[in-house]
């Protein structure tokens, strides 16, 4: 079954790894971890969610940093795509980790969902996208996201540069 970007799903695996939207810093009192959404991340995080509906671009798994930015972040983007929001799995792992612990995670991801949404920071993000897909993305903006493809039957092949980019899109991209 071949789909949008011609993926037979049946031996690819796609990834999409997005950075959380703005976040405020207006309250000096919260730490990093519960930093909210600003204004701008309320507008874009729904604008980008709305885009991926516009490609059809469907999650089988949405998987993010308990921070509460990426989470709001993740929730936009379920409501948006009519993804269960009960359905997010929140990983404590991704808030503070590097791209080869993130790559881990994902290798670790069951095989039964195919198309999973990473949702966490930079620079991790931007890391991970360059790494596995051989890109040279100098950095993934607030509410960006990159989609590759991996042309393997299970998560744990998934390897450095075995990615093919399906498409690097961010809220000032014209869409």
């Amino acid at each position: 079954m071949a789909n949008f970007y011609g993926a037979d799903f049946d031996s690819h695996r796609i990834l999409l790894i997005c950075r959380h939207a703005k976040s405020s810093w207006e309250d000096s009192s919260l730490n990093d971890f519960e930093r909210p959404l600003n204004k701008r991340g309320l507008r874009d995080a729904p604008v980008m969610g709305q885009r991926l509906r516009a490609r059809g671009f469907l999650p089988d798994l949405i998987v993010s940093s308990p921070a509460v930015r990426a989470q709001r972040t993740a929730e936009m983007y379920a409501e948006a795509l009519e993804y269960p929001l009960e359905s997010i799995q929140y990983n404590q792992q991704q808030y503070a980790a590097t791209w080869l612990e993130l790559l881990s995670l994902i290798q670790q991801v069951d095989d039964r969902f195919r198309r999973i949404f990473l949702v966490g920071h930079n620079p991790e993000s931007t890391s991970l996208a360059n790494a596995l897909g051989g890109l040279a993305i100098a950095n993934i903006p607030t509410a960006g996201m990159v989609a590759l493809s991996f042309h393997c039957s299970t998560w744990t092949n998934v390897r450095e540069q075995s990615g093919k980019l399906l498409f690097f899109d961010f809220p000032k991209n014209p869409f």
